[in-house]
């Protein structure tokens, strides 16, 4: 698959899929790096180390802040990829140094699944390795 590179960067890891949108202010411990956003799929589980793929984010500006305090706290995600992101999301991976992919040829809600190892290439290449 490949996409539109908002931050440009490499990544490698283990894929978090949630079809739900995702709120950064108020919706992740920025300590943790876990999901507090009440009645999300994500609820209680770790973004720290994830490549991290949702449709979009939602919620205030603060969540750019929140995604930069997630780094300097070391529990943010190793990259994310959206279907489409807004500003929030891209001011705040772009601060934070995270790359973020988006409007990839495929949709990557359909072919990413939880475990799934996804390798990020600074040119928007987005290659899944799924998880046996």
């Amino acid at each position: 698959m490949v996409g539109r590179v908002i931050s440009r960067g490499e990544a490698y890891g283990e894929a978090l899929v949630s079809k739900q949108p995702l709120s950064f202010f108020g919706g992740v411990d920025e300590k943790t790096g876990i999901v507090t956003m009440k009645g999300h799929e994500l609820e209680g589980k770790c973004i720290k180390d994830k490549i991290l793929v949702f449709p979009k984010g939602v919620g205030s500006t603060a969540g750019s802040w929140k995604i930069y305090s997630l780094s300097k706290n070391k529990v943010a995600p190793k990259a994310i990829i959206n279907q489409e992101t807004e500003p929030i999301i891209a001011v705040g991976a772009i601060l934070a140094g995270i790359p973020l992919i988006d409007k990839l040829n495929i949709d990557p809600l359909k072919v990413i699944s939880d475990g799934d190892l996804v390798r990020i290439t600074p040119q928007g290449k987005v290659i899944v390795q799924k998880k046996e």
